[in-house]
């Protein structure tokens, strides 16, 4: 281990997996470190049923019921992957999709006034939805066709409207679009997480439905994909990648000390000896006196024994609850999936409830999320704290990435990826950089 290297890379989460796949590939001298024995720190995949008990000390063990335990493998941070973003392009562009097999999720749900209802993506399932009425979705409609032509470089495809100065809020008043129809096309087509947006320029908002319905379009029934056996897959397939270019891995190493010389970063310190290195990446855990909390995820863990009624018996799908139905600021999430893949026994489902933590009562805030999931066999509550480095590496060279939120893809894990490769090296973060070499050191390529 007395060794230099290039980078070291602290944790086995998805986000310094990703990262150290990248350096790797780039030609860098790499060594991944994890006080842990498994892959994945906070986003990793709990595997057999007993140790997820163990992990929230619960005092019983599973009962019989649940099947055998080795074939449950439960998420700690529920997310999908949009079909067409930016983690699903990190994956081919990697190749790590040769590792991994995924299914796209059967359905995306939207709540409103206690019901839920499928969320319209395309015109016809517009026209046939009983989320609006008639002259409604004829609004709606128009919307979407000009969201679709929408094309920033050409202005003729602005109907008036400026991408760079008009709020969305406005572009909503030009289609005439009710306060319920804003709703879900704010929070289940653009997926944000709360109202801020609508007094922000339109640009964004119109590329992230452009987003939904590209992704939509690949698969037909939602724009999620979820990876068999789990997301603690993710991790591994690219930490995978990163060994097959030189990385170097070790699973429970302790953390001892991070050697810091004239303000910046030039070691790590482990089990007595130091690994010198130019750069650090991190996860917060690691450097604690670098980040501050910026506020606090509930996820609540659900087994069932049932899909979820009113969503015609999927074995996966998304409900998003947007906070304006709820009395809220954030919205709540509701990701689901079961035995079909991979991740619990037969017949068994897995919801997973999160939110960004509003008031002293969490638990009570996520109570119209619970409703929907009635009966529940058994319930894994946790309060993350989220935390967001205050350091941004440029003298220290120590790049910590943020702690994962709550919302339910990886799009905001990937802007961080993004931000902390440009910041590490100067330049911006472009696809092409994370391409395989074509003739791969361990013949891989001839699979």
């Amino acid at each position: 281990m007395d060794e230099e290297y290039d980078v070291i890379v602290l944790g086995t989460g998805l986000t310094e997996c990703i990262l150290s796949g990248i350096m790797s590939v780039n030609g860098k001298k790499v060594l991944h470190m994890d006080r842990n024995p498994y892959y994945g720190g906070e986003s990793s995949s709990i595997t057999p049923l007993e140790e997820l008990y163990k992990r929230f000390e619960l005092p019983d063990s599973p009962p019989e019921s649940m099947g055998r335990g080795r074939d449950w493998n439960v998420d700690l941070i529920p997310k999908f992957l949009m079909a067409n973003g930016q983690l699903v392009k990190m994956l081919l562009y990697t190749e790590v999709t040769r590792y991994l097999d995924f299914k796209v999720v059967e359905g995306s749900f939207v709540y409103k006034g206690g019901k839920i209802y499928k969320v319209p993506s395309t015109e016809t399932e517009a026209l046939a939805s009983n989320l609006m009425g008639m002259f409604e979705k004829r609004r709606f409609r128009k919307f979407l066709v000009f969201v679709a032509n929408f094309d920033e470089n050409d202005p003729k495809t602005f109907e008036g409207v400026d991408p760079k100065v008009t709020t969305m809020r406005d572009v909503y008043k030009k289609f005439d679009l009710g306060q319920d129809v804003v709703d879900f096309t704010g929070h289940a087509l653009a997926l944000y997480r709360t109202d801020d947006y609508l007094d922000v320029p339109c640009l964004e908002t119109i590329n992230r439905i452009k987003l939904y319905s590209e992704s939509l379009a690949r698969y037909g029934k939602s724009p999620y994909l979820y990876p068999l056996y789990g997301l603690g897959e993710l991790p591994q397939g690219f930490a995978r990648l990163s060994a097959i270019y030189g990385g170097t891995y070790m699973l429970n190493k302790p953390v001892e000390e991070i050697v810091m010389e004239d303000g910046h970063v030039v070691g790590v310190k482990s089990e007595g000896e130091v690994a010198r290195c130019k750069q650090l990446i991190c996860d917060p855990s690691y450097i604690q006196d670098r980040v501050r909390k910026a506020g606090q995820v509930i996820r609540v863990i659900c087994i069932l024994s049932h899909p979820i009624k009113d969503t015609n018996d999927a074995n996966s799908c998304q409900i998003i609850i947007p906070q304006n139905q709820v009395n809220r600021k954030s919205d709540i999430y509701v990701c689901m999936i079961s035995y079909a893949h991979n991740v619990a026994a037969q017949g068994k489902y897995i919801a997973i409830v999160s939110t960004t933590v509003e008031t002293n009562e969490p638990e009570a805030e996520i109570e119209p999320a619970l409703e929907l999931l009635e009966p529940i066999d058994q319930k894994f509550v946790s309060l993350s704290d989220l935390y967001e480095p205050t350091d941004d590496g440029t003298e220290s060279q120590i790049f910590a990435s943020s702690a994962y939120d709550a919302t339910t893809h990886f799009e905001t894990t990937c802007n961080d990826i993004k931000d902390i490769y440009k910041r590490m090296t100067g330049s911006d973060f472009d696809f092409e950089n994370m391409k395989r070499k074509q003739n791969d050191v361990f013949g891989e390529d001839e699979q």
